[in-house]
């Protein structure tokens, strides 16, 4: 897999240590980012505000993260679970009130010039919204 794989799983591993410039020293200037529902974002910039506002509404960490890559070493896919708390909401969204979730999701790499030039990711958005709309239990 050639370098791709390292660059990813650095990046994963930053994601979960919360340093988010490591995770931008990683990226591509002109990076592709693909969120799973929405507007598509290129360049940094963007991908430095999407972070700080995913900081601000979740607390995750990613756990059993696969890498999977292809013979070319410039693509890597990475299935993980995400482990969360939901911390403040959005308008589109059930209120936040600190949920805790737990959902799969997948994600789509791909390494340009030694960097990250497209994150694509994916998860089942109506299971999020149903794991986040569960009444707390209390005990």
């Amino acid at each position: 897999m050639s370098l791709a794989l390292p660059i990813v799983q650095e990046y994963y591993k930053s994601f979960n240590a919360k340093d988010y410039d490591a995770m931008l020293s990683l990226l591509h200037d002109d990076v592709c980012h693909e969120v799973n529902q929405g507007e598509t974002r290129l360049g940094k910039a963007l991908f430095a505000e999407f972070l700080h506002g995913n900081d601000e509404a979740y607390d995750e960490t990613l756990t059993e993260l696969i890498y999977l890559g292809e013979p070319t070493g410039t693509r890597v896919a990475v299935e993980f679970v995400v482990n969360g708390i939901y911390k403040k909401g959005d308008p589109d969204l059930p209120p936040a009130f600190g949920q805790s979730y737990t959902i799969r999701a997948g994600a789509f790499l791909a390494i340009q010039d030694g960097k990250i030039a497209r994150v694509t990711t994916y998860y089942n958005l109506p299971g999020w919204i149903q794991a986040v709309s569960q009444p707390a239990a209390h005990g």
